[in-house]
């Protein structure tokens, strides 16, 4: 097709009218913007397949097949059944996987591993390619396999009358940073479990790999303790509406399992322990007033051995019902005022050398934490007050920074002492703020501190906070989303690649219209409509 141009720039004048039609429909044509987190290489064209759920299948490659299949697929299969093809029955309970179909996706994973469960070092790296009647999807594990389905499902599209189509594409897709997490504080409001899966679900599709469990804090201790009922039965808001069972957490860690989501319990000490005390007598610090008790408490008792024999009990509980390999320990705004109170205290603090340093005490008590939860073979993560007045650095493993102000001065501080890091001061959503302000947790620059590439790769992620003051069930999900999901592509894609606000926003916007429609209450970014609007009201 010949374009005619004259002598002056940009007027040029069609040779064949018909051109400008065929620009008209291709242009009409329905597609995607984009895939969300950007992959970090990503070829599209415009040749494109029709899918029709009937002649749909997921398989998997012949040599993995003959093995044995893997029960973490064989659901997302189900579940990404569900959502490429919503409303859709095939009129049995289960799926068949013919080899023989129009349209087949075929994984490979080159280590099968499918009974564990995702951890720090898992690899989520995959390829997927798509072509006539077919695709392809390699992974270098099973994690990677639901990274590379999430994608899959985002190529997908309808047409106006409701047909479904993929086009050609290519993708070479792995995180920027392995940690990639989301807080939710379950003691200041407390969540119900579908609350918390349903959020399990929207961050799957965003790609985050860490659910933060801030489990229990000063108002409740919502954690049904075996070895310590009455953590709980004194503690939470109510006894037994209010409390999350064995039976609930199991439910939890076993639904993000399936989405290749760890789960991260926080029990923070020795601060923000009040409701702690209720449950567990003489575990806190009492507070005094002219020499006398005031009959209030403070953190916990750091000079008294039965507090270190209780947390060793209650910590080899935690970690008998949490398999993920790291802990957090909280350690963060300790109020020193009641310890300074106490004159017991300050006798502990004479015979121990600490002089009038408060500081000094809470290292202490934090090192003995960190020593009873290295001997459950488990990595903790602290604060980054702990590392602010921490002297024996050495004995910390990883701090999270959460503080505002310079935080990258605090970050590339943590690395130079050859510690990790996790990322959390740019990323707090609970306070109310406009949707359109998502661009502020987009230009995040994790890396943009003065440092070596070596200290550069201390820097293990980041996470986005949703603390519980003003949150609970009913606005959980449109407090966190689309907002999380800049965090999200931050977290995933090649900053190079996504620099752009602009670029992101018709993308962002596609996949908000994605998460409605997969029934997660995400608000809107500015004016418009999505094709498919939530329905769930």
């Amino acid at each position: 097709m010949k374009v005619m141009c004259s002598v002056n720039p940009g007027h040029c004048t069609l040779k064949k009218y018909n051109f400008l039609l065929l620009i008209i429909i291709y242009l009409g044509l329905d597609t995607v913007e984009g895939v969300w987190p950007l992959p970090q290489t990503y070829i599209s064209l415009p040749e494109r397949y029709q899918l029709k759920p009937q002649s749909f299948s997921f398989g998997y490659q012949r040599h993995l097949a003959a093995q044995h299949s893997c029960s973490v697929l064989d659901a997302a299969f189900k579940r990404y059944f569900s959502i490429l093809f919503p409303g859709y029955t095939s009129g049995n309970e289960t799926i068949s996987f013919s080899e023989n179909e129009v349209f087949a996706l075929t994984i490979s994973l080159d280590h099968h591993g499918c009974e564990g469960y995702p951890n720090q070092e898992s690899s989520e790296r995959y390829k997927l390619s798509v072509s006539a009647e077919q695709a392809f999807l390699n992974a270098e594990t099973v994690w990677g396999a639901l990274r590379g389905l999430e994608t899959f499902s985002q190529l997908v599209y309808q047409d106006d009358f409701g047909t479904y189509y993929i086009n050609k594409t290519e993708i070479t897709d792995y995180p920027q940073f392995n940690y990639r997490g989301i807080l939710l504080d379950t003691s200041r409001h407390y969540l119900p479990v579908q609350a918390i899966l349903k959020t399990l679900d929207a961050m799957a599709y965003s790609k985050f790999n860490v659910f933060h469990w801030h489990i229990v804090d000063d108002p409740s201790f919502p954690y049904q303790s075996h070895t310590f009922p009455d953590l709980s039965n004194k503690g939470a808001f109510h006894p037994v509406t209010h409390i999350y069972t064995q039976s609930d957490v199991r439910r939890v860690i076993s639904y993000a399992r399936m989405r290749g989501i760890r789960v991260l319990p926080e029990f923070d000490s020795p601060g923000h322990t009040k409701s702690w005390g209720k449950g567990q007598s003489e575990l806190l610090t009492p507070c005094y007033r002219g020499g006398t008790p005031s009959g209030t408490f403070g953190p916990v008792n750091p000079a008294l051995t039965s507090t270190y024999q209780f947390m060793a009990s209650f910590f080899k509980e935690v970690a008998s019902v949490f398999p993920d390999s790291y802990i957090h320990l909280g350690g963060d705004e300790v109020d020193f005022s009641c310890w300074r109170s106490n004159p017991y205290i300050h006798a502990f603090m004479h015979k121990m050398g600490f002089g009038l340093d408060f500081s000094k005490l809470e290292a202490f008590y934090i090192e003995k934490i960190v020593n009873i939860t290295s001997v459950l073979r488990k990595t903790s993560i602290v604060w980054q007050d702990v590392f602010d007045y921490h002297e024996r650095r050495k004995s910390l493993s990883v701090v999270e920074v959460w503080k505002q102000g310079c935080y990258l001065c605090e970050v590339r501080r943590v690395v130079k002492a050859g510690l990790r890091v996790i990322l959390a001061s740019p990323w707090y959503l609970d306070q109310p703020g406009p949707t359109h302000n998502w661009a502020r947790y987009y230009n995040v620059w994790p890396l943009a501190f003065k440092g070596t590439e070596k200290q550069k790769s201390l820097v293990i992620g980041g996470e986005v906070c949703l603390w519980g003051e003003y949150v609970d069930a009913t606005n959980l999900s449109p407090r966190l989303w689309p907002r999380a999901s800049a965090a999200a592509e931050r977290l995933w894609s090649n900053e190079r690649q996504t620099s752009s606000v602009d670029r992101a926003f018709p993308r962002l916007q596609e996949f908000r219209c994605k998460l409605l429609r997969r029934g997660i209450q995400a608000e809107p970014l500015y004016v418009g409509h999505c094709k498919h609007e939530y329905q769930s009201v």
